[in-house]
């Protein structure tokens, strides 16, 4: 044996021989127990970082489980990452001086397709830096066309039973992005802003948003706020004088500012829901560009002055527009005050954008009907979450509160919503496309066939919107009404969620039945609602059955003082950087070692040299008896099978082994509870502390004078912790074992766990 353990060379060598000899795919047996795991789905298009590295977990459950006997699949895959993959490529984009907006649907998508090809590859290959046993030859794709096809399949069932629904209803949009998002997708952040007091004739309200003033159409208050027990029956609006009427309900704060509020459906949730309950209309001012827009009949039979006032207004962004909407209040003498106010700002959690939210028609799921066997399934224990304590409750609570589910996305990367409309029977549909001449047109069917062929418009076609109201149907050749041919696709796609969250009923394949459900689902905590419970709903939806048996959520990296790993804190540890330096095995077991179940798992350099000391020690110990052995063999002496000598030991020998039966059940029991840390911390204490630091140093007099016993059970000790250990480090393992297991040339990584 070498010096000094070469991690670099032997990690690729033995990844290279797992791989080749086939031992990541799994032996159908029908008469094995299965056990599987579903991989966490990288992006396509992302290098790897600290977040995947935490797929050690799902390594060290697979190895073990391998090491059982079970016929073990880890099947692995990628995902399109609609929103995110977009968003990364649109910068690219902005590097050349260009924007999305410059081409049609199909040629941007083609460019993104791509993109994303020549990165695909990278992150598969990152993964394999980490010694992670996934069968490579089930490796999915989420765009691949069958998978696809089964996800339209799962829409297409979901119509048929009424759980599909067109609403026009309040969404949270990013007007950078371009596209909605749901309840999940929005970051809060606490932001310093004015709350405005406007006069609004005989009543007064407080707002942070004086610039949707004009899509005003009531003013609420609460029907127990004795300041309102005679309150006026009409309001007028500032700067255009509309009167709106003056209604109670008891969604109204009467702490909050005035303790009236100006009701704007169009762009507030809760103003949305108390305009639903009273039946009160929506006037937009706002497009999906963030930009002012009064073409809404509203604003046609105003006087001039007033409407000369809009056109300063017109095409303004938010910003801009709150701006010159509070200077003239100023001037007009209705803005009565403004206090500094602090508050909950919701942002693109892509691009930091402030979320503005609009009513737009999209497509919806109803999420009631599948919440529920979602939530019987765990109470009844067909699938059990780890940890119990911390995480049940939270689950519990998401469903029983879940509002129906957005999926619609106003992006190209990603599958189109299967359904079409006759543009002939919805004449009044929106269409953006690129004409012959290269220029962009934005403008109803209506105002276009008799300039446009229907060839032009869907050969440059980049989005449509349809009303609320337009029929649709879920083919697309010819119009089922009038035969009519000019049928074009919904431009929205799916969001991401929807396809992931049907991939254990997309990837398993031919052998669906037979690892379905699948045994484990670990990822983090923080995507139990994004993607744990939404495949939970899908499976028991489609097949009856819950898609794994247990749900293990682990938590976050974080640094050594317990901040969240981010570029701008510059504390991020570069997972491929780490295991260059020190080995994929040290990276692996810092990521473990003495971290609590749901415990944050706080990552340091430091914690990382200390396990490659550990992996020294590991290396110096089988060099030892390396030359033990070899010495050994110089002098002719023969060494026996440990089974030979196995009542022959003398009392420090038998010591040892009862100190090893301990270890080993105790570290099956914690790799079956999910202790992982546990398990790690008991491995390495008893290695170096119990076997290096005390038996070792208590037999070299015996090994020196040639004693079979010794050498033979300090062997059977050293390899056997090996195999316990191998999950968690199972490079250097493997290259021991290989290098000193004298009577077993077995691999580890299919060599059988050991018994206590």
């Amino acid at each position: 044996m070498d010096k000094v353990y070469k991690a670099n060379t032997i990690e690729d060598k033995w990844y290279q021989l797992w791989e080749k000899a086939g031992y990541f795919t799994p032996k159908i047996d029908k008469s094995k127990k299965p056990f599987s795991i579903l991989l966490p789905l990288p992006n396509a298009n992302d290098p790897m970082h600290m977040g995947h590295a935490l797929f050690t977990i799902q390594d060290i459950m697979i190895r073990y489980h391998r090491m059982l006997g079970e016929s073990t699949l880890w099947l692995p895959g990628a995902d399109h990452a609609g929103i995110e993959t977009q968003f990364v490529f649109e910068k690219h984009l902005a590097k050349q001086d260009k924007s999305r907006f410059d081409f049609d649907r199909n040629t941007l998508y083609k460019m993104i397709w791509e993109f994303v090809e020549k990165n695909r590859a990278i992150n598969r290959d990152q993964l394999k830096k980490l010694g992670f046993s996934l069968d490579w030859t089930r490796y999915h794709y989420s765009l691949e066309p069958e998978i696809v096809e089964k996800v339209m399949e799962t829409f297409r069932k979901l119509h048929r039973d009424g759980l599909i629904y067109r609403g026009e209803r309040i969404v949270n949009f990013c007007t950078k992005c371009g596209t909605a998002f749901s309840d999940l997708e929005v970051n809060y952040e606490e932001k310093e802003d004015f709350l405005y007091f406007l006069s609004y004739g005989k009543i007064s309200i407080a707002t942070t948003r004086p610039e949707t003033i004009f899509a005003d159409v009531a003013v609420a208050v609460n029907p127990k706020d004795r300041k309102y027990l005679q309150k006026p029956q009409k309001a007028v609006i500032p700067i255009i004088g509309v009167e709106v009427p003056v209604i109670t309900d008891p969604l109204v704060q009467k702490e909050f500012g005035t303790g009236a509020l100006k009701i704007t459906p169009g762009y507030d949730p809760v103003d949305f829901e108390i305009g639903q309950r009273n039946d009160l209309p929506i006037v937009p001012i706002m497009n999906r560009y963030g930009r002012l827009d009064f073409s809404h009949p509203r604003f046609v039979s105003l006087n001039n002055k007033i409407k000369d006032i809009l056109k300063s207004l017109e095409g303004l962004k938010v910003k801009q527009a709150r701006e010159k909407t509070v200077e003239l209040l100023e001037k007009e003498g209705t803005l009565v005050k403004k206090i500094p106010y602090k508050h909950a700002v919701g942002t693109c959690y892509r691009c930091k954008t402030t979320i503005e939210p609009m009513v737009i028609p999209q497509w919806f799921i109803k999420m009631k009907p599948l919440a529920k066997p979602a939530i019987e399934a765990v109470k009844t224990g067909r699938t059990k979450i780890v940890p119990k304590k911390r995480f049940e409750k939270m689950y519990f609570d998401w469903l029983k509160n879940i509002r129906d589910w957005n999926i619609s996305r106003q992006i190209v990367w990603g599958p189109r919503i299967p359904v079409w409309y006759c543009l002939d029977c919805n004449p009044e549909i929106k269409i953006n496309f690129i004409n012959k001449e290269g220029e962009r047109i934005n403008d109803t069917y209506r105002n276009l066939k008799d300039k446009y062929t229907f060839e032009e418009i869907n050969a440059g076609l980049q989005s449509m919107m349809a009303g609320k109201e337009a029929s649709y149907q879920l083919s697309g050749e010819k119009c089922n009404k009038c035969n009519s041919s000019n049928i074009l696709q919904e431009t929205d796609t799916f969001d991401t969620w929807f396809l992931s969250g049907q991939w254990p009923l997309t990837t398993l394949g031919a052998d669906f039945s037979y690892f379905y459900p699948t045994s484990v689902l670990d990822t983090l905590w923080d995507i139990l609602f994004f993607w744990v419970a939404k495949m939970m709903m899908l499976g028991l939806y489609i097949t009856g059955e819950v898609p794994f048996k247990v749900i293990h959520l682990h938590a976050r990296v974080v640094d050594k003082f317990g901040q969240k790993m981010s570029k701008s804190k510059g504390n991020v540890i570069d997972p491929l950087v780490i295991t260059q330096k020190y080995g994929a095995d040290a990276l692996r077991f810092a990521l473990v070692m003495g971290v609590a179940p749901a415990s944050d798992i706080c990552l340091s350099e430091e914690k990382i040299v200390g396990m490659r000391n550990f992996t020294n020690k590991l290396w110096n110990i089988g060099r030892f008896i390396r030359m033990n052995i070899d010495t050994y063999k110089e002098q002719g002496v023969t060494l026996t099978d440990f089974r030979e000598v196995k009542n022959k030991l003398k009392t420090e020998d038998k010591k040892i082994i009862k100190q090893l039966d301990k270890v080993t059940k105790e570290v099956t029991k914690s790799i079956d509870n999910y202790h992982f840390g546990r398990a790690a911390e008991d491995l390495y204490t008893f290695i170096w502390h119990t076997l290096a630091d005390k038996h070792l140093e208590s037999i070299k007099n015996r090994l020196k004078s040639f004693d079979n016993n010794a050498l033979v059970t300090l062997i059977h000790i050293y390899t056997t912790s090996l195999k316990l250990l191998h999950p968690f480090m199972p490079f250097i393992t493997e290259e021991i074992n290989q290098q000193i297991n004298l009577w077993d040339s077995t691999p580890l990584i299919i060599s059988p766990w050991p018994k206590n």
